[in-house]
């Protein structure tokens, strides 16, 4: 007996159970009889209902199961079809689940065959498309997107194979021809027999066989690395030649001579270039001299450009020798190749500095011709150029601060020492040179303000001197339909005139200004000065010039 069966009858035996149970309540209660059919009923329909709801599930599952067996069958027939295998046999007296999950294992099965014989298929027609590349033949002829038979496939195999005898000899003929044309740049004949049978021998008496292939790659990669080592030898040379033509100071004649040996990287070539090598070697000992004292005008050169200090000059005691020897030259030469590779490894910051350097002098060049009163004579539009070009690198002056300080500090990050510049922080002279540019503009203030005093305290005890300007006369301008009141020029009056429109000064000139804010809130009105303007009718004449172009004293 089946255990689902026993369990059958422990669930037929439970409900019963129950049922008597329910009588044995129903009896102790009292419940009559009617209400005991009635209650009788909903436990019926209760067990009903749940039963009738399982054996719906489990008919669904029948035909999910009926449906997923006739679906596998058609998959299985049609891979069977595309695979040309034949159809798979079902098993006799099996249920239906063991059916469904043995055709759906073959199913699966036959889906990977499938890939793997296309995957195989690709595989081989990009074989087959390379050959035809190399080779201007026809295609094999088969449909990538069939289902190849396995015989098929063979043939395809075959095919290939046989074709390979032709790549390969397309491949000899090419890493032959490669061959020989680095040979004849070497100047090199064919040494061992490998070498002879291939360069001297006939082409079709080469075996082509994957050893010889490989041996061929080989021997081609050793020519050009002995090429390229003779290329990186010969510009070698030419450096070491150019720079001691230099020093020598070698005619131009003779370089002309030798040009043909500055251009290409043959044996011969590199032959010529080594015996200049030499010559120019020998010539440099007979004139140590002369070519130290050429390696220290590099040298200052050099210094200059990476900025270093008097002190950091001053460590190369080599420099400041009188003892012109091949060792002294040695220590030169050293010297100039630290200091150029110094140079090119931080080209960029060395730009940089010397950008700021250049916009920095032109700044103050500028701020110099900015408090010239004889600018205010030029008639050539200068002034409106100084002023802009002014303006524009008082704006730049710190973008390029800004980017060097980047720059900077990942420098610094980097070598974990500071970036100096002439033997101090870069950073902190800039800072210097912003504070020494602000106190000699307070400086100059300072001074004008100390000269007008003294005029205004001469001016009161002597009275005001007239002055008539000699470039322009200042004409006032009538205005019709207007009067103007006359002021009396005993009394005293100042006139302050409040800029607008202009753009706030860089953050590190705005305490240049203070002077004629002090003079506008805390210096007395100038005693027989007038700045209203007068009538049409009467004359004036420019008495006194401020310390800045928009101030005019009239009389």
């Amino acid at each position: 007996m089946r255990k689902s069966e026993v369990l059958a009858a422990e669930a037929v035996s439970c409900l019963n159970k129950a049922l008597c149970h329910l009588k044995d309540i129903w009896e102790e209660i009292g419940i009559p009889e009617d209400q005991r059919l009635q209650r009788t009923n909903v436990v019926k329909s209760h067990i009903k209902n749940l039963l009738d709801m399982m054996i719906q599930e489990e008919e669904s599952l029948k035909k999910r199961l009926i449906l997923s067996l006739q679906t596998c069958k058609t998959e299985m027939e049609k891979l069977c079809l595309e695979l040309q295998l034949p159809v798979f046999e079902e098993e006799a007296g099996i249920s239906m689940l063991q059916q469904e999950k043995n055709i759906r294992t073959q199913v699966e099965a036959l889906m990977k065959e499938k890939a793997q014989r296309m995957q195989q298929l690709k595989a081989l027609l990009e074989q087959d498309q390379d050959l035809c590349d190399i080779l201007c033949s026809v295609p094999y002829g088969i449909a990538p997107d069939s289902v190849p038979s396995l015989e098929t496939l063979d043939n395809f195999h075959q095919h290939i194979a046989n074709q390979n005898k032709e790549r390969r000899h397309a491949e000899f003929t090419e890493l032959k021809k490669q061959i020989i044309l680095y040979m004849e740049e070497l100047d090199r004949v064919p040494e061992t027999s490998f070498e002879k049978d291939v360069v001297c021998e006939d082409e079709d008496s080469f075996c082509l066989s994957r050893d010889n292939i490989t041996s061929l790659k080989l021997l081609l990669c050793q020519l050009e690395e002995r090429k390229a080592e003779n290329e990186a030898m010969c510009e070698s040379h030419r450096e070491k030649i150019q720079q001691l033509w230099d020093r020598l100071q070698v005619p131009q004649e003779e370089r002309e001579a030798f040009s043909q040996h500055m251009v290409t990287s043959k044996k011969r070539n590199l032959d010529a270039l080594q015996t200049e090598v030499q010559r120019l070697e020998e010539l440099k000992l007979q004139n140590i001299r002369n070519v130290i004292d050429a390696i220290r005008s590099e040298i200052a050169v050099f210094w200059e450009k990476c900025f270093l200090s008097t002190d950091q000059q001053q460590a190369f005691t080599p420099y400041f020798s009188e003892d012109f020897t091949e060792d002294l030259l040695s220590l030169h030469d050293a010297e100039i190749q630290r200091l150029k590779q110094h140079y090119e490894d931080h080209k960029e910051l060395f730009e940089g500095v010397q950008q700021w350097e250049q916009s920095w002098r032109l700044f103050l060049e500028l701020e110099k011709k900015a408090t010239d009163p004889s600018r205010f004579t030029n008639r050539g539009g200068n002034l409106l150029k100084e002023e802009k070009q002014r303006s524009d690198l008082l704006k730049s002056l710190p973008k390029i601060e800004k980017r060097l300080k980047a720059q900077i500090d990942t420098w610094e990050h980097e070598q974990g020492r500071d970036f100096q510049v002439n033997g101090q922080k870069f950073l902190q002279f800039v800072e210097e040179q912003w504070e020494l540019h602000r106190i000699e503009k307070e400086k100059e203030k300072l001074e004008r303000h100390i000269k007008k005093s003294k005029q205004t305290e001469e001016d009161m005890l002597y009275g005001t001197a007239v002055r008539t300007p000699t470039k322009r006369r200042f004409l006032a301008t009538t205005t019709p339909n207007k009067s103007r009141k006359m002021v009396n020029a005993s009394l005293p009056t100042l006139a302050a005139r409040t800029p607008g429109g202009c753009k706030p000064p860089h953050p590190r000139l705005q305490g240049c200004n203070k002077e004629n804010e002090a003079q506008l809130k805390g210096s007395s009105p100038l005693r027989g000065a007038l700045l209203t303007p007068a009538s049409p009718q009467r004359n004036f004449s420019i008495a006194s010039v401020a310390s800045t172009y928009s101030e005019f004293v009239v009389i």
